[in-house]
């Protein structure tokens, strides 16, 4: 039975991957705690004695804006330090893995609005968590190319499934408490797709190598996804704030700061459509995800 080493078992994409692969194959998780070897990459190489044939780097840090410049350093710890002590392990493991899978993130284009950005778009995000994602995978390309390791780089956007985090998590609570409103009807576009579907084809990916970026292929627009959320909590469709609300308050935000919900820059970014290509998923090993608006279950 192959052995798979599995990083960030505990996130919340972790988790949909142990679930899926535990029945058939043996998994090994890394974590700072409740895992098979307990490390903080960020911090310490751990000791390898066992030989894996596949390696699924998912840990990561994400979810959060740096206010300072120490946690704006935390995200090249982790992503970037993490995986640097995760290849040097593996260095010193009896034998080199025959494949490595990296979780990677569109956030790698820096791209605030765009349709259908394809894998070879230039990667030219300048934030700590889209900076640290871009280097990771210079590193890792590098490793697995010096080592003749099959490299597979996976690109995901907003993340579905039960308890969600991030944007997608707020949305929910949002819609659940009755405070969240469309603005000027949800119409913007944005590439997301089910954690199940992930976990379902990581390996398939495996085999094959290369960059890809992975989506629903549908991508809802704001209205479609908080209209499959309100359904499912039984509420009210929500409600859309008209566009000249939005920009008064917008406006108000960019002379308060960071404690006001919303400024001109996040405003943009949700009147925007922001869509990924993975049409390069699917000619290379069949990728045919589940539209998140059929597939998605909250709770």
């Amino acid at each position: 039975m192959s052995r798979i080493l599995l990083t960030g078992a505990n996130g919340f994409l972790g988790k949909s991957i142990a679930t899926h692969l535990s029945t058939d194959f043996i998994v090994d998780t890394i974590g700072r705690k409740k895992a098979d070897i307990v490390v903080d990459l960020a911090k310490d190489q751990p000791h390898l004695t066992e030989s894996y044939t596949y390696i699924i780097h998912a840990a990561g840090k994400a979810h959060s804006v740096p206010k300072t410049d120490a946690e704006k350093q935390d995200f090249f710890d982790v992503n970037l330090t993490g995986t640097q002590n995760l290849l040097n392990a593996l260095d010193n493991a009896p034998h080199l893995p025959k494949y490595f899978v990296f979780i990677s993130s569109v956030s790698v284009y820096g791209a605030e609005t765009g349709n259908l950005i394809a894998e070879n778009a230039p990667l030219q995000a300048k934030d700590p968590y889209g900076e640290s994602k871009i280097r990771a995978e210079q590193l890792i390309y590098e490793w697995c190319a010096q080592r003749n390791v099959v490299c597979t780089v996976l690109r995901l956007p907003l993340l579905a499934g039960t308890n969600p985090p991030g944007n997608l998590g707020a949305m929910i609570k949002g819609i659940k408490k009755g405070y969240y409103f469309n603005i000027s009807g949800g119409s913007a576009k944005k590439s997301i797709v089910l954690a199940e579907d992930i976990a379902k084809t990581v390996l398939t990916a495996a085999k094959i190598g290369g960059t890809y970026n992975l989506t629903d292929r549908y991508h809802p627009s704001f209205k479609e996804l908080s209209e499959c959320i309100a359904k499912q909590l039984n509420k009210s469709k929500p409600l859309s704030m008209p566009l000249f609300i939005a920009k008064l308050m917008a406006g108000t935000g960019d002379l308060i700061g960071n404690k006001f919900p919303i400024n001109s820059k996040s405003l943009n970014k949700i009147l925007s459509d922001l869509t990924f290509d993975d049409s390069s998923a699917v000619k290379a090993f069949g990728w045919n995800p589940t539209p998140v608006l059929k597939g998605f279950k909250i709770a």
